[in-house]
């Protein structure tokens, strides 16, 4: 055989795998993995450079799949580079397996990413390119110098998301991005002409990229295509792949099962054709179609072979550059450990009675000159998140320049928050993200992917309640809070609370919060601030030893001996609950004051330590200035939330907090009641 025949027997092969496990699940989409069996095929036997006994090896490249439902190709195409045993090729989609419906993250199996969400996934490509240049430029080209490749369909390309991945791609120059699009012009229900009329090709140049349109299923085009990308030098680069859905498919009469939308969505007998004769057309056996082919495992052992080549001249340039930068060294180390750094957080100072958003400033100023690896974002409200505390230690990304680490995203939520993951997938940073609180429900299919991969990306959320004011319910976010701590209920694989959620309670809890944020380097954290200035709890001594019981989730501000009821809240209300004790111990009511900005932490403790917080039996008044929901599982029945039930309302906050009842006035009158 000549090297396109073994290249084509080998594409033929990873369709035969692919098909054949669909079959035996009952259940998948063999045709887009059959028409992209080509372009993954050149990619893993002749460019991508990994390392693969060492998998984590950090200077490897990159690449994430966007179109999840084509797991069967990336898993056959992994099984082939050795990754996979056919035996778990077989247990496709079953339970315990390690080949599920969508791939999830697995980097020593090869899986960068968790994709199922389309669009998410080639947006996490452009953050892990930013990651790589950001690195680069701290470290040097001897050490970060891959390739990040992403491999894109046509429902990802008509995903609203991926105008943002696409404009900030193409502004920032990424020429590390090259990105396949899988175009064969057919969907799960329709084709694609029938709902996109859109040049493609024109959209991506307008952006600033690169465009080479080829045959995608033609391995020399590829080839080529591929040699082009990997030239250039100030672009990303789109491969616009023409492929053909379900390549290879035929009918128990040879008929051509080609290009139709049947072959989508489920397995290709459901979709009419004949599966023994689908393999018999693509060279395979029907009775075996579980194997490798014994020229594919050549071509593929030829590659381990190059690749063994390859790494040790990587790694011996490494060794160079470390016995010449120990001190680089010694960083990389660290930053691609995943281990928090050391930050002095008792020795921030605090300007008293700040807004929380205003107190994370502070914060973020210090980080940006103690954590090297530390990139912010923001959607463009740097000035009124407070991101720009971190922004004004350092300088925003541009083309060619990647010295900086603050990334203005523009007003892109969504397309921000899965670059941050994406620049946390790649390894070696810390990555936050600004916007205001009510924007996170741009964010939200981002937020549980960021979970269910357990990126310790960090959100600020600010301008937190009803109190953004003059601007109106549209502002105002009553119901979010609610929807986010829903991920503190929920336990990831490993038993953590999915995501740390921290709504601190003045500038000092601010500085808890941060440093929590900071040591969570297992699931992402939110970070839940006011736009108002909030009067300091108060203190007995040292108020930053008191505010780290918040590490505890919830924790006793001040109380008195025998206390009659416990006042609870999070954020600014647990202020308002102080101002509102003063009136209840005026009146001989002795009360507790409990902060709580987690709940999932709290819960998180022992059962005595939640015991001795709120002990049963008590009576609690909450107070949230969102949904009573928030608090009323720490209520319980015998105490009553108070909350909105509704959206805000357009006025200056301090009037809103006396039409809404969040004054002490209101708490004294509610708890009275309560106690009555």
């Amino acid at each position: 055989m000549n090297d396109i025949q073994v290249m084509n027997k080998a594409a033929d092969n990873i369709r035969i795998l692919a098909a054949s496990m669909v079959e035996k699940a009952n259940s998948g989409h063999p045709g887009g993995a059959m028409g992209g069996a080509d372009f993954v095929n050149v990619l893993f036997s002749e460019f991508l450079i990994y390392d693969p006994k060492n998998p984590k090896w950090e200077g490897r490249d990159r690449f994430f799949l966007d179109p999840g439902h084509m797991s069967p190709m990336l898993y056959s195409v992994l099984a082939l580079s050795g990754k996979f045993t056919l035996d778990e090729l077989q247990q496709f989609r079953q339970w315990g397996s390690v080949t599920p419906g969508h791939p999830e993250v697995d980097v020593m199996r090869g899986i960068e990413n968790t994709s199922g969400p389309l669009g998410q996934g080639h947006t996490y490509a452009v953050g892990a390119a930013i990651a790589a240049k950001f690195l680069k430029a701290r470290l040097g080209e001897e050490v970060m110098n891959q390739t990040i490749y992403a491999y894109i369909s046509d429902g990802g390309i008509q995903e609203e998301i991926s105008q943002g991945a696409g404009r900030i791609a193409g502004t920032l120059g990424l020429d590390n991005l090259i990105m396949f699009y899988d175009a064969n012009n057919v969907q799960l229900s329709t084709k694609v002409e029938d709902v996109d009329a859109e040049n493609v090709a024109m959209k991506y140049e307008a952006w600033g990229w690169k465009v080479i349109q080829i045959n995608g299923n033609d391995i020399n085009e590829i080839r080529k295509a591929l040699k082009e990308a990997k030239a250039e030098i100030s672009k990303p680069t789109l491969i616009i792949g023409n492929t053909v859905m379900g390549k290879g498919a035929v009918g128990a009469d040879n008929s051509c099962y080609e290009n139709k939308v049947s072959t989508h969505g489920q397995p290709l007998s459901a979709a009419g054709a004949s599966i023994a004769d689908t393999i018999k057309n693509l060279g395979g056996d029907p009775e075996h179609p579980f194997a490798i082919l014994p020229e594919v495992a050549e071509l593929y052992a030829k590659r381990a072979k190059e690749l063994e080549v390859i790494v040790a001249e990587r790694y011996a340039v490494k060794d160079l550059w470390a016995k010449a930068h120990p001190d680089l060294a010694a960083k990389m180390e660290q930053w691609f450990s995943g281990k928090a750094p050391k930050i002095d957080w008792a020795a921030i100072e605090q300007k008293a009675n700040q807004a929380t958003r205003a107190a994370s400033a502070t914060v973020l100023g210090v980080l940006a000159t103690h954590v090297e690896n530390m990139i912010v974002a923001s959607a463009d409200l740097s000035n009124s998140d407070k991101t720009d505390g971190f922004l004004k230690k350092t300088h925003a990304f541009v083309k060619g320049d990647f010295s900086g680490a603050f990334f203005q995203a523009g007003v892109a939520e969504l397309s921000m928050a899965c670059i941050c993951i994406g620049m946390s997938l790649h390894g070696g940073v810390i990555a936050a993200c600004g916007t205001f609180f009510v924007f996170s429900d741009y964010m939200k299919p981002a937020l549980r992917m960021a979970a269910l991969m357990e990126q310790p990306v960090k959100f600020i959320w600010t301008h937190d309640a009803f109190r953004v004011g003059e601007d109106g319910p549209t502002h105002e976010p009553v119901e979010q809070e609610a929807q986010v701590r829903l991920l503190e209920k929920l336990k990831n694989h490993k038993g953590h609370n999915s995501m740390l959620v921290l709504r601190p309670a003045d500038v000092v809890e601010t500085t808890v919060a941060w440093k929590l944020a900071m040591e969570n380097v297992y699931t992402p954290t939110a970070l839940i601030l006011s736009r108002q200035n909030i009067t300091d709890l108060p203190a007995k001594e040292n108020r930053y030893q008191e505010a780290l019981q918040a590490e505890k989730g919830a924790y006793i501000v001040n109380e008195d001996a025998n206390a009659d009821v416990i006042l609870l809240a999070s954020g600014s209300e647990v202020s308002t609950l102080v101002e509102g004790a003063a009136l209840l111990r005026a009146d001989g009511i002795k009360v507790r004051i409990v902060s709580v900005p987690s709940e999932g932490l709290f819960r998180s403790q022992s059962k005595e330590y939640q015991e001795s917080i709120l002990p049963a039996g008590s009576k609690i008044f909450g107070l949230t200035a969102g949904l009573p929901v928030n608090l009323e599982g720490l209520v319980g029945p015998n105490g009553k939330v108070w909350g909105l039930e509704s959206f805000g309302f357009s006025a200056p906050y301090k009037v809103l907090d006396e039409k809404l009842g969040f004054t002490a006035k209101n708490v004294y009158n509610q708890v009275k009641e309560l106690l009555a």
